[in-house]
């Protein structure tokens, strides 16, 4: 176990957020955390954290137990790093332990260097830690992350504050993965994310041996990575074992059979109730009564599961049918900006879109997507041809909701619209996005970036285009309303132009992708399933072919190495023969001579004469020691 909330209460303005919350958050663990926006998500998990406290109901309560040997990592929706180093120096600052202790390892490899052989104790404990905690691959993972993320090798030396937001929050990202606590929190991880960023990530994370609790919209990376997943829903907590595509089947499950214990229990309540109405003023059977009172004093009473969230209302019909050939895109550009300022970002675009398609485009942020789909609009200047057919009525969904007055109340941003509505026909159509009572007349300015985007779909609705595109459609919606809006746009029988970083959307509703390239624009002829399927494919064999490049080049290195070599052994390898043979011939003479000095020690005249006999015996010796030595030098030339 690596953290345990017991029994957490949180309340704001005496309104219930958290009630009763149990989470125990294992080793092994894997968990999303979901619920609609402000069901208390990031609330929960800054109690976990320690950075608020939660409210006491009754002793004992709002307990966070954490095990000795946890240590968390924690990256907020909105943190960035803010340094002055750069980003090379901040990211090495992760391990300072174990570089102060290279260091150390340095000062003691000088003093064994002049002699001190002292210090090698110390040398060697301080080698295997520095070993057994991986420092030698230190810039390795560094740059695995780094590159990874998504920065260069020429960005490595920039400093830490001259970066956007977006890319200060994924080099804050960085520097948690390369801490590797035992327990990451994550709230929002993709949101500054592009898909190859991603998936980098989604794999990475699953390589990992870090608990994971991560809060997210991002339903593909929920599935990914998540083993059960924990709903907030009316304060309460409740846990699903699986991916996000087994929650939404358990869930389902658990809604139908909480709604049947429900109904159940009302008409049991109803009979009880009855009973004691008309029994207790009897004397006869006022004690039963009273027995059958007790009993639904003491009954635990369910709860009506939740189930309008999903049940929102979103229909987007036409009245007027396009002819098949509904858009056609021929040599066109992706500029910005204007005068001498504008910059063309892409050149050569070129596309055709038919009636009932469902387009999806897709890229890198910063690569053009949204300015593309205001070219198409006629919004932004551009070149080339971008033409549509006759009879095409056209509907627009902008992310950042531009095109709302932010002056008017709701109700009138639709009267402004649409003057022929009845408030009633207006009301009736925002409360299809959930929009009700006086939530009417709140203005366009102080409305949610979620409740902005549903003023838009209830627009769209009254707009009934048979061409719509829209851009990044799901943005700031939470999950149930995502489920609604993909249920209306594939139930829609018009054509659908969109960008989208949302994986899961993409996947349930693109027929084909246009995707944004810094080479060009690429139209994909499938899904986004096959789409992955194909890079996958391409990535495969990239790796494969790189490797087969490594390998050629390695052995043309070896080759060449091989053929340097010979050459100048040539001359080594001739004269190593050379001397073997002179060897061989030294070593000859040298047995006759040594025979011979042998046979001399037998001789009268040398044998009873001691001095004679001493010269010849050191000269046997000397004979004996050469022979000896050219026999060495003989062996290790045959050897060579």
């Amino acid at each position: 176990m690596l953290l345990k909330a017991i029994d957490v209460n949180k309340v704001y303005n005496g309104v219930p957020l958290l009630s009763n919350i149990d989470l125990q958050i294992e080793d092994t663990d894997r968990i999303g955390l979901i619920g609609a926006n402000g069901c208390g998500k990031s609330t929960l998990l800054k109690i976990l954290l320690g950075q608020i406290l939660p409210d006491h109901i009754m002793e004992g309560d709002g307990q966070i137990v954490r095990a000795s040997k946890t240590s968390i990592g924690y990256l907020a929706q909105s943190a960035s790093l803010n340094s002055d180093k750069t980003i090379w120096e901040e990211m090495r600052s992760v391990f300072a332990e174990l570089l102060q202790t290279q260091a150390k390892m340095h000062e003691l490899e000088n003093e064994i260097a002049k002699g001190n052989l002292s210090v090698s104790a110390e040398y060697d404990r301080l080698s295997n830690w520095f070993l057994t905690n991986d420092g030698y691959n230190i810039d390795v993972k560094i740059r695995t992350v780094l590159f990874g993320m998504g920065f260069t090798e020429e960005e490595l030396n920039r400093t830490v504050s001259g970066f956007s937001g977006g890319e200060k929050t994924r080099l804050a990202l960085c520097k948690l993965l390369l801490e590797s606590p035992n327990l990451l929190i994550l709230d929002e991880p993709t949101n500054h994310l592009d898909f190859d960023t991603i998936q980098w990530l989604e794999e990475y994370l699953q390589g990992s041996k870090n608990a994971l609790l991560i809060v997210s919209h991002d339903r593909y990376f929920l599935d990914k990575l998540c083993t059960s997943i924990c709903e907030i829903e009316r304060g309460k907590l409740n846990r699903y074992k699986g991916n996000y595509s087994a929650y939404t089947i358990l869930k389902e499950a658990s809604v139908e059979r909480q709604l049947k214990e429900y109904d159940m229990q009302q008409k049991e309540i109803a009979k009880l109730e009855d009973y004691v109405a008309r029994n207790m003023a009897r004397a006869s059977t006022s004690k039963s009564a009273k027995s059958r009172q007790k009993q639904l004093d003491k009954m635990e009473r369910i709860e009506k599961p939740v189930t309008h969230q999903k049940k929102a209302s979103l229909s987007f019909t036409y009245e007027v049918e396009p002819p098949l050939d509904v858009l056609e895109v021929r040599n066109a550009d992706i500029s910005v900006g204007e005068g001498t300022a504008r910059k063309t970002l892409m050149e050569q675009i070129e596309f055709a879109v038919r009636r009932g398609e469902k387009l999806g485009i897709i890229g890198a942020n910063g690569i053009g997507k949204s300015t593309l789909l205001k070219e198409i609009l006629g919004i932004l200047p551009h070149n080339g041809i971008i033409r549509f057919n006759k009879n095409i009525k056209l509907g627009y969904f902008d992310q950042e909701s531009t095109n709302l007055n932010p002056l008017n109340t709701v109700i009138d941003e639709l009267h402004d619209r649409f003057p022929a509505m009845l408030d009633g026909e207006i009301r009736n159509i925002l409360g299809q996005v959930r929009i009700t009572g006086e939530d009417v007349f709140k203005p366009i300015s102080a409305l949610s970036g979620g409740e902005r985007a549903r003023v838009c779909f209830a627009l769209l609705m009254l707009e009934h285009a048979n061409v719509m595109l829209l851009d990044e459609p799901t943005n700031h919606l939470d999950l149930p309303m995502k489920e609604v809006l993909e249920e209306a746009l594939d139930n829609y029988t018009g054509t659908l132009l969109f960008v989208s970083h949302d994986r899961y959307f993409l996947k349930r509703l693109a027929t084909q992708l246009l995707e944004l390239t810094p080479e060009g624009a690429i139209l994909h002829p499938y899904g986004f399933e096959a789409y992955l399927d194909e890079k996958a494919k391409q990535k495969a064999l990239a790796l494969a072919m790189e490797q087969q490049r490594q390998f050629e080049l390695a052995q043309q290195q070896k080759k060449s190495a091989s053929s340097h070599k010979s050459k100048a052994q040539r001359s080594a390898d001739a004269a190593r023969r050379n001397r073997i043979r002179e060897l061989e011939k030294e070593i000859e003479e040298i047995e006759v001579t040594i025979r011979k000095l042998e046979e001399q020690l037998t001789f009268p005249e040398i044998c009873t004469d001691y001095q004679k006999m001493q010269a010849v015996c050191d000269e046997l010796t000397t004979a004996k020691n050469l022979s000896e030595e050219y026999f060495l030098e003989l062996c290790t030339l045959e050897e060579g």
